[in-house]
């Protein structure tokens, strides 16, 4: 059960897939986060932003949860202006 509210009609291949994928991370913490955030804007990311959720879908569940949540600092190269438009979505203050 993936909790999205989205249906993947009138997406294209690689929309879907990623949409599919923010909802099936392995830790349910993030899939929450991930897919509620694709729920809200995979129809609308350009393809520059596809490719910047693309590579933080490859970052670890448990690190982007603790640098969402501000328990560690975020890395230079993933504290993107994405990253912060992520943070901001979940209402969280990342350092």
């Amino acid at each position: 059960m993936s909790g999205t509210t989205l249906s993947s009609d009138g997406l294209d291949v690689r929309r879907r897939r990623t949409h599919f994928r923010c909802w099936h991370r392995g830790m349910r913490e993030m899939d929450l986060i991930l897919g509620r955030f694709a729920d809200a804007h995979i129809a609308t990311l350009d393809d520059g932003e596809l490719d910047l959720l693309e590579s933080l879908m490859e970052e670890q569940d448990r690190d982007l949860l603790i640098w969402l949540t501000g328990e560690a600092p975020t890395p230079d190269d993933v504290n993107t202006a994405f990253f912060q438009k992520l943070a901001a979505f979940t209402g969280a203050t990342p350092r």
